[in-house]
């Protein structure tokens, strides 16, 4: 590590520390030249997730909408906070251990309503008849049927 005074390139480091949030690294260094002191933080570098839109746009990736949806979906349903939270960091994860730069918000739609059918199955057709733009009372039945006909195969 480069000295912020002299710009000596042969540092030390003196002590390392955990910061309160335990994300990073805090650690005291010395320069070998002039004697100064200072500190640098070391974390890991988050890789920015791009969504690709229907319309093609592209947006990085938020986790409040995907929280929102969810929220307004289970609504006045049996479902926790802590549930949702599960759900949205469960997808947060997956998105992340792909490694993708980029996904598409069909794919994150999906997963979302694969976790909502698991958990509830009123919030999986509410969030489903937005997600899918059900435009007629058909559509519904033919995703309640959908729903039905797994239920029957398990």
């Amino acid at each position: 590590m480069k000295c912020p005074y002299c710009e000596n390139e042969d540092t030390k480091v003196i002590d390392s520390r955990h910061t309160e949030e335990g994300h990073a690294i805090r650690r005291r260094r010395e320069c070998d030249i002039c004697g100064k002191r200072f500190t640098t933080y070391e974390k890991v570098e988050e890789m920015v997730l791009m969504v690709v839109k229907k319309d093609g746009s592209r947006e990085a990736f938020d986790r409040n909408k995907i929280m929102n949806g969810i929220i307004k979906a289970c609504e006045k349903r049996p479902v926790t906070a802590d549930e949702i939270d599960r759900i949205v960091s469960e997808i947060e994860r997956g998105l992340n251990n792909m490694m993708e730069k980029e996904v598409s918000s069909n794919f994150i739609g999906e997963l979302i309503m694969e976790q909502l059918q698991k958990v509830d199955e009123v919030a999986y057709v509410r969030f489903a008849s937005v997600y899918r733009q059900f435009t007629d009372v058909s559509t519904f039945v033919a995703e309640i049927e959908k729903l039905l006909g797994s239920k029957k195969k398990k």
